[in-house]
């Protein structure tokens, strides 16, 4: 209803014959009556509707300092955004990500990994529970003395819980990651091919372009990072056991929704690729 009355308001402003507009006006208020709807609500509703968007930054905070495990989470972040048109730039201590991108496709990045966050934090709670990382070893290098020198002896040691904790959200993050990755070349494939005429470019592949275009310099312009993310590392080991369950987790998780999420600003380094 509120497009409608908006609608006809539009037409009355726009039109140059004073019969049409007061004809146009009077429907709209006639509607407006009729619906208990506001004609400055009407008027606002499509303006917003006609605004041509723009692409914004928004700061998503991720955990406190000191929270073990916040570069999983970045990860997990970063690998949704790249899937969604979205830019990020992150806090050097993982605490806070930058969002650089328009504000629907930061909404889904946004709702996307409240909702991803919670089953990898469930999934490898339970892996974790399960006892089934204490069967996997690890190695890890042991300083010797020999003959005078001091030399490194890799070791098998089992691995610790901290170890399989987070190679299972290193490998869960990167599979949502080429999860979203193949849903989206599936879907922009798709609408290119289906207005595609000829050989000419279609109007699907352009929009996408100038889309692409437009938040690049967006970013070059506003993003004042200094060096670049370097992703997850496992300092503490790494468990090919927990990759693989991280990896089926990724695999079976559901891409849900949640709520928007929102934060303050810190000291950033670029996310991959930017």
């Amino acid at each position: 209803m509120l497009t409608r009355i908006g609608g006809l308001l539009r037409q009355a402003e726009s039109t140059d014959n004073e019969h049409e507009a007061e004809a146009f006006l009077a429907a709209a208020q006639r509607l407006a009556t009729g619906s208990s709807v506001d004609l400055a609500v009407a008027r606002a509703h499509i303006a917003n509707r006609e605004r041509r968007p723009t692409p914004a930054q928004r700061v998503i905070p991720i955990g406190e300092p000191g929270k073990r495990g916040l570069r999983t989470y970045v990860q997990l972040f970063v690998a949704i955004a790249a899937a969604n048109d979205v830019r990020c730039d992150v806090a050097r201590s993982s605490t806070t990500v930058y969002a650089y991108g328009f504000d629907t496709d930061i909404d889904t990045c946004a709702a996307l990994y409240a909702s991803l966050l919670v089953q990898m934090v469930r999934a490898s709670d339970h892996y974790i529970k399960s006892g089934a990382y204490k069967t996997a070893t690890t190695q890890k290098a042991v300083v010797e003395r020999r003959h005078g020198r001091t030399v490194q002896r890799p070791v098998e040691v089992p691995v610790a819980a901290v170890t399989a904790r987070l190679n299972f959200q290193m490998a869960f993050a990167a599979r949502i990651g080429r999860r979203l990755a193949e849903v989206k070349a599936e879907v922009e494939s798709a609408a290119v091919r289906a207005d595609a005429v000829g050989s000419a470019p279609t109007g699907t592949a352009l929009a996408l372009r100038n889309k692409e275009l437009e938040l690049t310099d967006y970013y070059s312009r506003t993003s004042e990072a200094r060096g670049t993310w370097q992703g997850p590392q496992a300092s503490a080991g790494y468990s090919a056991a927990a990759r693989r369950a991280g990896d089926r987790a990724g695999k079976a998780a559901r891409l849900g929704s949640s709520a928007e999420l929102g934060g303050a600003r810190g000291q950033l380094t670029r996310g991959p690729g930017e």
